[in-house]
């Protein structure tokens, strides 16, 4: 390395304090600003039932633009899940695995708020109900006609099953007693059952493609039971109040534009509905669960 000139050498000594005492009175540099925090991520878990035939790609679809909504409403990043397996769903909401769950049957989040801290959001119109259809040339004027005869009902373990079986219960109909009622896998197959006459009344759920059309095929609808809870959303104990509270009155007001109402037609419901959890526990008192 190549010696500094001695004349140099002493012009650097006598700089030398200068350059300190400069560098002293210099103000240090401010640190970076900190980058903005990040967003954060919500898991929102969508179940649609027994009656729902959608896959993961078409529910990340289908719910896109109710998430558009609530990421833009609590500013935060959220994913879709598509819970089709009831066991993991109760098992994440024990485990509250799940930021935000909109679930049929009702009876999930119903349990969601009873058991698991969660807390409802909105509930989703209309109301769902049991709905007993017959043929249009049956004999049966009202539901309690139908005791003693043959009833189709889904699956025993499912929910709309619960559901029929507790409003004939009030109406003086004890299923257990019933010697000619039968269980059958799905709602379709309710259907396909009265309208061949292999039974005389089935019970199916009012927002089933089954009791949708009934009547545009030519059935008949005997009976429908009282007005439940249907499709609620409920929210984890993460999410803060006031983000509870805002994502409720921003879903509550979609029906109020043309964009909102797309929304609502993109998952098949006329809007949304601001309930309490009373009435989400009173559904399991009359369920017995």
């Amino acid at each position: 390395m190549p010696k500094m000139p001695i004349a140099s050498l002493a012009l650097f000594a006598l700089l030398l304090p200068v350059l300190a005492q400069t560098q002293a009175q210099t103000p240090a540099k401010a640190p970076a600003a900190k980058s903005a925090a990040a967003r954060p991520r919500l898991i929102f878990a969508v179940s649609e039932g027994s009656s729902g035939g959608i896959d993961a790609a078409e529910a990340l679809l289908k719910y896109q633009p109710l998430v558009d909504v609530i990421e833009q409403t609590l500013n935060a990043e959220v994913s879709v899940v598509l819970a089709r397996d009831f066991g993991k769903l109760e098992e994440s909401m024990q485990k509250q695995t799940y930021d935000l769950v909109m679930a049929r049957p009702s009876d999930y989040p119903a349990r969601g708020i009873r058991d698991y801290k969660y807390t409802l959001v909105t509930t989703a119109r209309p109301d769902g109900m049991c709905t007993f259809i017959v043929r249009k040339d049956s004999p049966l004027k009202k539901i309690e006609d139908a005791k003693g005869g043959r009833i189709s009902l889904p699956e025993t373990t499912s929910y709309m099953a619960k559901f029929c079986r507790a409003e004939l219960r009030d109406r003086g109909i004890d299923a257990a007693r019933e010697p000619k009622l039968q269980y059958v896998r799905e709602q379709d197959v309710v259907g396909y059952s009265v309208e061949n006459n292999i039974a005389d009344i089935g019970g199916v759920a009012s927002y089933s493609g089954v009791a949708r059309n009934w009547e545009k095929k030519g059935g008949r609808i005997l009976h429908i039971s009282i007005k439940q809870p249907y499709f609620p959303l409920i929210a984890g104990p993460r999410i803060p109040a006031a983000d509870v509270a805002r994502l409720k009155e921003a879903l509550v007001q979609l029906d109020s534009s043309e964009a909102g109402k797309k929304v609502l037609t993109g998952i098949g419901i006329q809007g949304f509905s601001a309930g309490d959890d009373k009435r989400l526990l009173d559904l399991l008192k009359w369920l017995g669960s």
